[in-house]
């Protein structure tokens, strides 16, 4: 039906002159630390599959975001990791390097793609980022190297795209978005290549497609993906082949041949078939009759599931929910009024003690705060001083490989460190700043709780809406059956009404089999 309504043209059938292509795979053995990282990601999944961390905090498409940049580089989870020689950034670039290097005297042009990352000015880690700096080490001139981010205008990429065409930039960085349709810089292009799986197909032949394309002046080119082994990589690349089988059962220049139906569908096509063929027009009514009922009691058993999930929540979930969120109202109201009593100074740093140490000024305590952390050698929280009225915590949280400063008050409040010497600073000032916001929250979300509770109350006594029906077609379904069997009592009644002697012994064999 959709060949019917729809005018495919595949590559095989167009047959344009375009280069042949060669296929890397470049495989990227992981470090240690995306082995362990890549353990907690199994042990985080375990967690939301027993749904034992709320979704807000964790879910499998923040594991699975987390998995792709993981696989991409393990700075991406914590630019405090080290760089590691051996990591797919650091192939790629290598690769780029020596194709740069083998294809001087033609002026080669390549392609990188990165959905994961882009590019950063404000000194934070970032893959692209991270690729310029090897390539300019390994002596690749600063002006052959370019983000597509940087033309940011339509002129912009115009000449920034004479320049790839030119070979006056030889290595072009972006995104399949950025760099996807449209980007017509195909005359010198020598190699392309994928440091990270996008979600679609498509977005693959988008990159491919600017490489194997009309106007390429090289008859051979080169397209290397980049994978790191035991990473979310193979995963990614499995995903993306499971999508292309079936869009490709559709899009193809041979007929299609296979069919998929719905199991659902099917079955029920088949009973049609043989209700159909049978000429007593009870069974068809049976077979009716057996498919609404059983749909009926699909649907009756979803309600009942919400049901008894309202009931438990209502004696169980919203009064202990209701309780934590007054608690926590109670603590922050407590932890505001100390907040007040030491007050943040505009003229002057508020005195931060770190080990026994006071710190009059901002940048000391940011250094020193900094450099604790980097003495940290165990997971546990530990005491290291206090701050506007606060004892201090400092803490490594293992799956996210982050360093936390934990607030302690008549409540717990966490921070995130980073690597910024002043913007810890500012974080722990503005968590504190904000309590009375976050009173606000609570206070709305206590409100929000007591409504559903009372509407759960009041949900978990509904009746089933389609019971009526139900019993009705259950009822109806047993007189059926028992017409079914009545016409089965019939039948043999029949059969066995006539005297052995007048039945040949054929027939009463037949009959008496039946």
């Amino acid at each position: 039906m959709f060949k019917e309504v729809a005018d495919i043209q595949t590559a095989d059938m167009l047959n344009l002159p375009v280069p042949e292509v060669e296929y890397h795979n470049e495989v990227a053995e992981p470090t240690q630390f995306q082995k362990d990282m890549v353990a907690d990601l199994g042990e985080r999944a375990e967690e939301v599959r027993k749904r034992t961390v709320d979704p807000s905090v964790d879910n499998m498409l923040k594991i699975t975001n987390d998995g792709r940049k993981l696989a991409l580089d393990q700075r991406m989870i914590n630019p405090m990791l080290p760089d590691d020689e051996t990591s797919k950034v650091s192939v790629c670039a290598n690769r780029v390097y020596d194709i740069w290097e083998e294809t001087k005297d033609k002026k080669a042009t390549q392609l990188l793609f990165c959905d994961l990352s882009t590019p950063k000015n404000d000194g934070t880690f970032s893959v692209y980022n991270s690729i310029r700096e090897k390539l300019l080490q390994k002596g690749i001139p600063e002006n052959e190297v370019a983000f597509i981010h940087d033309a940011n205008t339509e002129v912009k990429k115009d000449e920034l795209f004479k320049k790839v065409r030119s070979g006056d930039v030889r290595v072009l960085l972006g995104s399949t978005s950025k760099m996807g349709a449209g980007t017509n810089v195909q005359k010198l292009l020598y190699a392309s290549h994928d440091l990270d799986c996008p979600w679609r197909p498509a977005d693959l032949e988008q990159r491919a497609g600017r490489i194997i394309r009309q106007g390429n002046t090289n008859e051979k080119v080169h397209i290397y993906r980049y994978v790191t082994k035991g990473t979310f990589d193979t995963y990614m690349w499995q995903t993306v082949e499971q999508k292309q089988k079936f869009i490709s059962q559709i899009f193809t220049s041979k007929s299609p041949v296979r069919v998929a139906d719905d199991i659902d569908p099917t079955a029920l096509s088949f009973a049609e078939i043989k209700a159909l063929s049978t000429g007593n027009p009870h069974i068809k009514e049976k077979m009716e009759l057996d498919m609404e009922v059983s749909k009926l009691k699909l649907i009756k058993s979803s309600f009942m599931s919400q049901i008894y999930d309202l009931e438990d929540k209502v004696v169980k979930f919203y009064p202990k929910q209701i309780a934590e969120i007054a608690a926590r109202i109670k603590g922050l109201e407590k932890d505001i009024e100390t907040v007040k009593q030491y007050p943040k100074a505009e003229d002057k740093f508020n005195t931060m003690t770190i080990d026994g140490f006071g710190y009059f000024e901002k940048e000391k305590a940011g250094n020193a705060l900094i450099e604790r952390c980097k003495k940290m050698t165990s997971e546990e929280p530990v005491n290291i001083g206090d701050y506007r009225g606060f004892s201090m915590e400092l803490s490594f949280d293992s799956f996210q490989k982050l360093f936390y400063v934990t607030l302690v008050g008549c409540l717990s409040h966490k921070v995130e460190l980073g690597t910024d010497v002043f913007g810890n600073i500012q974080r722990i000032d503005n968590a504190l700043d904000g309590f009375e916001k976050r009173l606000e929250t609570e206070k709305e979300k206590l409100a929000n709780t007591n409504t559903q509770y009372e509407t759960a109350k009041a949900e978990a006594k509904r009746a089933f809406p389609q019971e009526a029906e139900l019993q009705e077609k259950t009822k109806r379904l047993a007189a059926v059956e028992a017409l079914l069997k009545m016409d089965k009592k019939d039948d043999n009644v029949i059969d066995t009404d006539v005297s052995d002697a007048e039945v040949p012994q054929q027939k009463r064999e037949y009959a008496m089999a039946r």
